[in-house]
């Protein structure tokens, strides 16, 4: 899947508009990274991409980069 994809469906994920989001957003500092975000991240990653993920790897995520990486595992 192209990285445009994979930004498409966060943007989706996090109900922000097309084409805002961007790789070097913290993610932390963002208004739509939240518990719920959380939460629907794991399911995306499980559906999308057939990979699991908890709590644990959500804490190491810092940037919307970090989140790409995880998606090219």
């Amino acid at each position: 899947m192209e990285k445009e994809k994979k930004m498409e469906l966060l943007e989706e994920m996090l109900e922000m508009d097309a084409g805002t989001l961007r790789e070097d957003m913290i993610l932390s500092e963002m208004d739509e990274w939240d518990s719920l975000s959380m939460l629907s991240l794991i399911v995306l990653i499980d559906e999308e991409f057939g990979k699991t993920i908890d709590s644990t790897d959500i804490r190491k995520l810092v940037t919307v980069k970090d989140i790409l990486d995880i998606m090219c595992q």
